[in-house]
């Protein structure tokens, strides 16, 4: 079973948005990563974002959208799935009160999915990725290096919170999603994160855009709330923190 609730019914909106969240917790992979903290380079079978074929199940192209009966909010360029339990938090730009990023905050750990602009021949998460690897150990957290769903995976360790990048390569476009928790979630976290990632669309747009430029989302942060209890089934609480 998913982790991800159904759209309620219009029927269902009027009466009942102090329903409690369900808490299913999700059947999560053991993480099975090769410790790989000595390099930078992606090991050989680590291929890059994940080609047409991966991406059958996820995440999509807005062309390419499953009419799946998924809750997703809808925040334009991104169409996010939320899991049973969890919270919702819209980081917004104070000025233009536009919605910067949206975090998923689960019971294993934060995740954040942001959508880049792409080249299209694609292969810009492989780039980014070893970049991040670069930073990360600059920055001296312990990093592991992978294969996973969509091809190279990110493992990091800094203190005591431990993180997990992935990446996917899409039609002019790429998604990178992360999630952040305690280490005594790692094992379990991932998943939570890959379904997230699998189950998002992505709406790049038509414009022209430099790579690696974030694709904004469109949704004012006034509309933000409006969203959220759309999808009150699967959303437990929204918390607006304006940005500094």
């Amino acid at each position: 079973m998913g982790i991800f609730g159904r759209k309620r019914r219009k029927s269902d909106d009027a009466d009942d948005l102090d329903v409690g969240v369900g808490e299913t917790a999700p059947d999560a992979a053991e993480a099975g990563e090769a410790d790989d903290r000595a390099r930078t380079e992606a090991p050989d079978d680590a291929d890059d974002g994940a080609d047409d074929d991966a991406r059958r199940s996820g995440p999509y192209d807005v062309s390419e959208a499953p009419d799946d009966g998924v809750a997703r909010m809808d925040l334009g360029s991104l169409r996010l799935p939320v899991p049973d339990g969890s919270q919702v938090q819209v980081e917004m730009d104070q000025a233009s009160k536009a919605v910067r990023a949206v975090h998923v905050v689960t019971g294993y750990g934060q995740v954040t999915v942001s959508a880049y602009a792409a080249p299209r021949s694609g292969g810009l998460w492989r780039e980014v990725s070893q970049e991040l690897a670069d930073q990360l150990r600059a920055d001296g957290a312990q990093v592991s290096v992978g294969r996973g769903e969509w091809g190279m995976e990110l493992s990091a360790v800094v203190n005591d919170v431990a993180l997990r990048f992935v990446g996917v390569d899409g039609p002019r476009w790429m998604v990178r999603g992360v999630i952040a928790g305690p280490q005594s979630e790692a094992a379990r976290a991932p998943e939570v994160l890959r379904e997230i990632v699998r189950g998002t669309v992505i709406d790049r747009g038509d414009a022209p855009m430099h790579g690696r430029r974030v694709v904004s989302l469109t949704c004012l942060a006034r509309d933000a709330h409006t969203r959220v209890r759309e999808y009150q089934p699967v959303v437990h609480r929204l918390r607006l923190s304006a940005s500094p």
